[in-house]
């Protein structure tokens, strides 16, 4: 994880000019009346949790750490996360979330990963979206180890119908070790050797630079720059970053 780069090329991503904001792609979806309503899967790899319309024309694809607070800027009000949701939400965008869990073993502690198993768990009871917009309402800061078990079983009851034996014994024995290594390694893959930062977002297949993710925190730009994605997937493509 690195600190926020201004981006200076935003100028040259704003000449995608905007073309109007209906749908583009031959497939339209009628939309979703609330995150609750998103469809969401485990991927075929394993390890990347899937949301939104899986018919979607375009794709998002975000690198976390549930300790990261840069995560956290983008997941609230003023950062990119609500335009996100919103073009889930119309059928604009499908998502795929990597989880990664680097910061226990640089700050020291497991909340990222207990965090990780805990989303891996409400993705079983179809509560991933819910849940995952709680834990970044409540991040605790990042130095303090705080995701624990008590904590992330007392936040989930804040997710109607997710508390329950399945889910609270998954939480307690750490049920899905397995993917939060799987999903840790997946996030260091993705950019060796470490990875490449939390948050980076990845659209249509081309990673937005961890230098120039300013735009990730600003909801207004973020929300123009995926209109325009939408509208000229082509230009995307052609548009030095």
């Amino acid at each position: 994880m690195g600190r926020r780069g201004r981006w200076a090329a935003l100028c040259a991503v704003g000449a995608l000019l905007l073309t109007g904001c209906g749908p583009r792609g031959a497939h339209a979806s009628a939309g979703y009346a609330g995150a609750e309503q998103l469809p969401e899967r485990l991927g075929e790899d394993g390890v990347t949790i899937e949301v939104g319309d899986p018919q979607a024309d375009m794709t998002v694809h975000l690198y976390e750490d549930p300790r990261c607070p840069y995560c956290e800027e983008f997941e609230t009000v003023t950062g990119g996360g609500p335009a996100l949701l919103g073009a889930m939400l119309d059928g604009r965008a499908r998502t795929g979330y990597t989880m990664a869990s680097f910061l226990d073993d640089r700050l020291g502690g497991s909340g990222s990963k207990k965090a990780v198993n805990a989303l891996r768990a409400a993705l079983e009871q179809g509560k991933f979206v819910e849940y995952h917009k709680v834990l970044y309402d409540n991040q605790p800061e990042e130095s303090v180890d705080g995701f624990t078990d008590a904590v992330l079983l007392d936040l989930a009851a804040q997710v109607e119908g997710l508390r329950g034996p399945a889910f609270d014994t998954a939480v307690r024995t750490m049920k899905y070790r397995s993917f939060v290594t799987a999903a840790q390694q997946a996030y260091e893959a993705a950019k060796a050797p470490r990875g490449p930062g939390t948050p980076t977002a990845v659209i249509n297949g081309r990673m937005i630079p961890m230098e120039r993710n300013a735009v990730l925190f600003d909801g207004g730009a973020f929300a123009r720059l995926l209109q325009e994605i939408y509208n000229k997937p082509s230009e995307w493509k052609r548009t030095p970053l």
